[in-house]
């Protein structure tokens, strides 16, 4: 079992998504930035779709009752082992009594703990993936209890890799999204050209931005919407819906970011500095 002795600010179980239920109002869910969790993943030779531990800001402190590996990807919240110092995007050795936890946050959001096999936590609706009420609890408390089958045996074939920069300043790639004609060509020049900063209203379900792009008057009826679309609201904001986000939306779906660029919106926070690239 892995013991939860803290819980951290928020820290959840994530895999690669829960897939075929958007049509009942069910959000796709998974790892945040995607591409670190399966990073995690591959150090490990797990599947991609292994459930990992998506660590916000603040890290938890886990206590390990049985020996396996673990690899860490995506923020650098400056993981300690048995209050040692050890290298975030590598793979480490686990003895049963084993505590893991986090310091200093030193940049990125989202961090991702994986470990051999992944955690056997309940499946619902074909994935482990938190999102409730879907699932009884939305993060992890103190005193929970994760399984995981031991392993005493593996040899990483890759023990630790150099992660991406982390960009100050965020490049989204964006294609024009079914509504984006409704803009006048004064906001399609702003839209591409201004930079734009995420509001405090920013967590898994969406990151709302703080400039406002310009009012309208386009009535629709509620549409269909993804991970990555981009909405404006009647007075103006932009709302980039992220994994929790709500399947479908009444406001016009002016642009839709690449799965490349959900990731990395995903490692931002209250303050950061993004530009919209237009592709298509």
């Amino acid at each position: 079992m892995l013991k939860i002795v803290k819980s951290g600010f928020f820290t959840t179980i994530q895999d690669s998504g829960r897939f075929g239920f958007r049509h009942l109002g069910v959000p796709v869910s998974g790892s945040m930035d995607r591409a670190a969790a399966h990073l995690a993943n591959a150090m490990l030779e797990n599947p991609d779709e292994s459930a990992v531990l998506e660590v916000t800001m603040s890290g938890p402190v886990l206590e390990f009752t049985k020996d396996t590996w673990i690899a860490l990807a995506g923020a650098n919240l400056s993981p300690k082992l048995n209050e040692v110092d050890i290298d975030n995007h590598s793979v480490h050795r686990i003895r049963s009594g084993d505590r893991l936890a986090f310091g200093k946050h030193i940049d990125g959001l989202r961090g991702y703990v994986a470990i051999k096999g992944g955690f056997e936590t309940e499946e619902v609706l074909k994935s482990r993936s938190f999102y409730k009420p879907i699932t009884e609890k939305d993060h992890l408390v103190a005193g929970m209890e994760l399984h995981y089958e031991e392993v005493s045996e593996f040899e990483p074939k890759i023990t630790h890799v150099i992660p991406e920069v982390i960009d100050r300043v965020l490049k989204l790639k964006a294609s024009p999204g079914p509504e984006f004609d409704i803009l006048d060509s004064k906001q399609k020049e702003l839209l591409f050209n201004q930079p734009f900063t995420i509001a405090k209203e920013n967590n898994r379900m969406a990151y709302q931005l703080q400039e406002i792009l310009g009012s309208h008057q386009h009535p629709m009826l509620t549409s269909a919407t993804l991970p990555g679309t981009v909405q404006l609201t009647p007075g103006g904001k932009l709302i980039i819906l992220m994994r929790d986000g709500q399947t479908t939306g009444g406001y016009p779906r002016i642009l839709q970011i690449s799965e490349d660029s959900i990731n990395k919106l995903a490692q931002k926070t209250f303050g950061d500095t993004l530009y919209f690239k237009r592709e298509g």
